[in-house]
Formats: structure tokens, C-alpha cells, sequence
């Protein structure tokens, strides 16, 4: 990722006083950044995710200092300058909960626009986590639809989907105990039912993009097996989760199994 507010050094977008900085010196900064490290590894890296989660779910452009200086134009600035850096690699724009229909309708127009302009976009990356309940798959397929009508590549970057119930973290619990069994329920092991209905809607997601694997041009998972997961222990310390395609010991989870029975089959 070449350009993303949350890994930012301090220091880039401002002067020696903290103040921001001038737009000029800003683009100058991600001009050189963006050049330094696309040159050092020219021709070793296929793809570049340009600029990271710019976008919220309103359709609205993130409040970063990106946008903060340089308003909307970031980012064709910075899809500019990563063509200039290496005009033979690929260039992605990436970000999550792109089946939200305000952002979708973003991201097209945005999209669109920088081609319409000459600049080169390849790839459009649709994070892709999901839990028992979230997220619509009509709508996430509507967003497969929709960005691959700009004529860019989906890639569905991030995948994983929880298997615990959907829990809001600003939720008030004071009792600890509660707190613990509503946030991690199942410590020692997935109940079968439970594991059931996980297999049946991760066959559902493999349904659609299998039913658009002519403009997916990649599926990425966000981590082989459940105990290296992101999403253990968050939003507390402790929780025990079961998202990836592989359990604990390795063995591939019954709906992944079952595709490559088919395809072995077939």
C-alpha cells in the first residue's frame, strides 16, 4: 500500500511545527515516496494498492490529511505518479465495506472519472469481511457488477467471515462476565450447528464469485488457518474465532472440501 491515512508517518504531512503542510510540499512528499519505493522494486512486484480505504460509507470522501490538503485530487495524483514510477505494474485502489450502495457509487464515479482523464487504474479491491449477518449479498454482488463495469479487475482482497454473532463494541455491558460470554461465546470450539450454517453461507459467497470469475481476477484470503486470524482476540482479549478456510490443525473446512470433490470430479 502506497498511500493509506492509517499507516502514515507523523511527520509526512506536516511542517517542523506540526502545522499541515503546503499542498505543494505534500504532493512533492508523495511524489517521492510513491517513486522511492515503486523503484526499488521495479519489475519484482506485479501490483500496487495506490491509495487504501479513502472512502466512507456515505459515499464521502475519508477526512485524512490527504484530503484535508489536497482534497479529491489525491488520488489521481497519486495513480499519476505510481505510473510514472512504473509504468509496467498494476495499480489497485482498495477498501472495505464496498457492497455499501453510497460507496459503491463513489468509487464508480471515481473510477470513471481518473479514465476518462488517462490515467491508469487496473484493479478495483473489495475487501471481503464478512459475518453471520452482514454483509447483504445482493448488494455485494450489485458492487462485483457495478466495478466491473469500469472495465478494471475485481479482486476480492481481505476474505474472511466471522463465525461469532455480530456484537456492537460500543455495546453497554458493565458485567464482565456477560461482557466475556456475548463477545466470545464459544472459547473451546464451534458448536456443529453453528459450524453448519458457517459452511452453508461461505458456499453461498463461493456461488457468486465463482458466477463472476470472468471479471474476478483474484480471491485472496485474509489468512490460511482460524488461529492466525485478526480477528482473534478483537474486540477483546481472549475471543477465539473461526473465519478462514482452514481450522486450527490445518484441515480445510466441509464447503471448500466439497468444491474440490466437485472439481476433482468433474
Amino acid at each position: 500500500t502506497l498511500i493509506w491515512h492509517s499507516q502514515l508517518a507523523p511527520w509526512f504531512a506536516v511542517d517542523s511545527v506540526g502545522n499541515p503542510v503546503a499542498p505543494e510540499v505534500l504532493k512533492q512528499r508523495m511524489h517521492d515516496h510513491i517513486t522511492t519505493v515503486m523503484t526499488r522494486y521495479k519489475g519484482k512486484i506485479k501490483g500496487w494498492d495506490v491509495v487504501n480505504e479513502a472512502i466512507v460509507e456515505d459515499g464521502s470522501y475519508r477526512k485524512s490529511p490527504f484530503y484535508d490538503i489536497l482534497g479529491e485530487e489525491f488520488i489521481p495524483l497519486a495513480f499519476q505518479y505510481a505510473h510514472e514510477a512504473d509504468p509496467d505494474a498494476e495499480l489497485y485502489i482498495n477498501d472495505y465495506a464496498m457492497n455499501v450502495p453510497a460507496k459503491r457509487e463513489a468509487y464508480v464515479k471515481l473510477v470513471n472519472d481518473m479514465k476518462s482523464k488517462g490515467l491508469r487504474i487496473d484493479g478495483i479491491g473489495m475487501q471481503a469481511h464478512m459475518g453471520m449477518d452482514y454483509p447483504d449479498f445482493n448488494e455485494f454482488e450489485k458492487s462485483i457488477e457495478a466495478y466491473a463495469s469500469t472495465g478494471c479487475n475485481v479482486m476480492i482482497t481481505e476474505w474472511d467471515m466471522s463465525a461469532l454473532p455480530t456484537v456492537s463494541r460500543s455495546a453497554n455491558i458493565s458485567d464482565s462476565i456477560v461482557y466475556n460470554t456475548v463477545f466470545n461465546p464459544y472459547p473451546d470450539g464451534l458448536p456443529a450447528d453453528l459450524a453448519e450454517k458457517w459452511n452453508c453461507r461461505m458456499d453461498s459467497v463461493t456461488d457468486i464469485l465463482l458466477r463472476h470469475s470472468d471479471v474476478i481476477s483474484r480471491v485472496t484470503a485474509w489468512g490460511t488457518h482460524d488461529g492466525m486470524s485478526w480477528k482473534n482476540n478483537f474486540p477483546m482479549k481472549g475471543r477465539v474465532e473461526y473465519p478462514l478456510l482452514f481450522d486450527r490443525d490445518y484441515n480445510l473446512k466441509p464447503f471448500m472440501e466439497n468444491r474440490l470433490a466437485e472439481s476433482t470430479a468433474n
